[in-house]
């Protein structure tokens, strides 16, 4: 999760170095998020089946390779593509630990796991750019982002030892023979890429408008999907994506309110970074410093919010998101009040860190607490698949966020506006992210409400 964001502080460097287009900077934030969620689904399937070990071992040899290969590389082609293949190894490691806490802790119990994994998610999500600012600023400018890369490899060497001595292998006798249901797995492969194409090549700037009409392609995806995982049920076999779990409410809401958290959250830093890098001229380190109120509020609210999910349910995410609408709206206010002219005593900075941590804040009573609502009810055998479904609706919301994002930036700035105008504008369609996800949580607590949907008790009973 940690490299979702570190390279966002790195992407001028990174332009510079290997004289990088608009589109390779594209994939290389969004295209990362792309494969993340393309593997997750089979991963989560086969974690499912008994071999998290083994996939979580080798996703993270996967992982470090990748890491390395990017940090080495000699051309934006080459980094790109390491690139992708780092998203491809992160969507294998993931879902092995929510289905891990998902399977060894007891429903009353859930809730502080999931508090512990929410606080790392936006730890690692947030202080990302904080990290990639303290490596480029010890390492220097021309080849720092190298370093933004290199970082990953002890890292996941560090958490492969670990995983190597506490994650227990299942005996054979326990693993169940599980079909990957190829045609399912081939299909939802191409729906997803369709459906994200036009969003990853969208630069804002001499995009071709016929990209679009993979939209078509990736809704006519869908329906094949459907009919395929139909098939493949009725004749026993073990489908790619369990509809079942669907018609279980409180993971149909979780999920949907995720996509649209993700769309926001991970484009929030991102902008800000930019603006406060190209519009502001701080260094990296500085922007780093000027984001990481989020991280830190981010991460100390998710803990406690682990523990109050069990009490106050659904409305600690409302509450949660009204709050992150209030920090981020500050945020875009204070871009346009510095793109107008308006003097800030103290510095544009101290007002962005402030806007920050307001939001972080509110984003630390969403994740923990949401996980917990959405797994729910989920049955255990299917907790890795659950997790990778509503992950990879995470992903590509990610990915729709932030190529939306970057391309209404630059395409301001190509249009001659300044990047705080493009910063304002950016931020106030990631509000509208954050606000359909309250809508979500708001008709979910009514429609719990409405049906006496209690949450966990400690002793496991609804």
């Amino acid at each position: 999760m940690l490299d979702v964001s570190i390279v966002n502080v790195a992407l001028p460097t990174i332009q510079t170095s290997l004289h990088a287009s608009s589109l390779g900077l594209q994939l290389l934030v969004a295209g990362y998020t792309l494969t993340f969620g393309l593997t997750l689904v089979a991963s989560g399937r086969l974690g499912d089946a008994g071999y998290r070990r083994q996939l979580l071992l080798g996703g993270l040899v996967l992982f470090v390779a990748a890491s390395l290969a990017a940090a080495l590389a000699p051309n934006e082609l080459f980094l790109v593509i390491a690139r992708l293949i780092q998203g491809a190894a992160a969507g294998v490691v993931n879902p092995q630990g929510m289905g891990l806490v998902q399977q060894v802790f007891r429903r009353d119990e859930r809730g502080r796991a999931f508090g512990f994994n929410g606080a790392v998610i936006g730890l690692s999500n947030t202080i990302g750019p904080v990290l990639g600012g303290v490596i480029i600023f010890l390492t220097g400018t021309v080849s720092g982002w190298r370093w933004v890369f290199g970082v990953s490899v002890p890292i996941a060497l560090i958490i492969l030892a670990f995983a190597w001595r506490l994650v227990p292998a299942q005996e054979k006798q326990d693993r169940r023979h599980v079909s990957l249901d190829g045609g399912g797995l081939l299909v939802i492969t191409l729906t997803t890429l369709a459906l994200m194409f036009p969003f990853v090549t969208t630069t804002g700037v001499g995009d071709n408008p016929n990209r679009w009409w993979s939209l078509a392609v990736a809704g006519l995806g869908i329906v094949v999907l459907y009919f395929v995982e139909r098939r493949v049920k009725s004749r026993g076999g073990s489908v790619i994506v369990d509809m079942s779990v669907l018609n279980e409410r409180s993971f149909r809401n979780g999920t949907a309110l995720g996509v649209a958290y993700f769309a926001g959250l991970n484009s929030v830093a991102l902008i800000v970074t930019l603006f406060l890098q190209e519009g502001l001229k701080f260094p990296a380190l500085q922007a780093g410093l000027v984001t990481a109120p989020f991280a830190v509020g981010s991460a100390f609210v998710a803990v406690r919010a682990g523990k109050l999910v069990m009490r106050y349910g659904r409305p600690l995410v409302v509450g949660g998101l009204i709050v992150a609408c209030v920090g981020i709206g500050a945020a875009s206010l204070i871009a346009y009040l510095y793109a107008h002219g308006t003097h800030l005593p103290g510095g544009v900075g101290i007002y962005i860190a402030a806007a920050m941590l307001v939001a972080g804040c509110g984003s630390g009573s969403v994740l923990s607490p949401n996980l917990t609502l959405t797994m729910q009810n989920v049955p255990v055998p299917k907790a890795g698949v659950s997790s990778s479904m509503m992950q990879v609706g995470q992903r590509l919301g990610s990915a729709i966020g932030i190529s939306i994002a970057l391309s209404v930036y630059y395409s301001v700035v190509a249009s001659g506006g300044t990047a705080a105008e493009a910063a304002h504008r950016t931020l106030t369609i990631t509000l509208g992210f954050f606000g359909v996800a309250l809508l979500v949580a708001l008709f979910d607590s009514l429609q719990r409400r409405r049906l006496g949907i209690a949450l966990p008790t400690k002793s496991g009973r609804h």
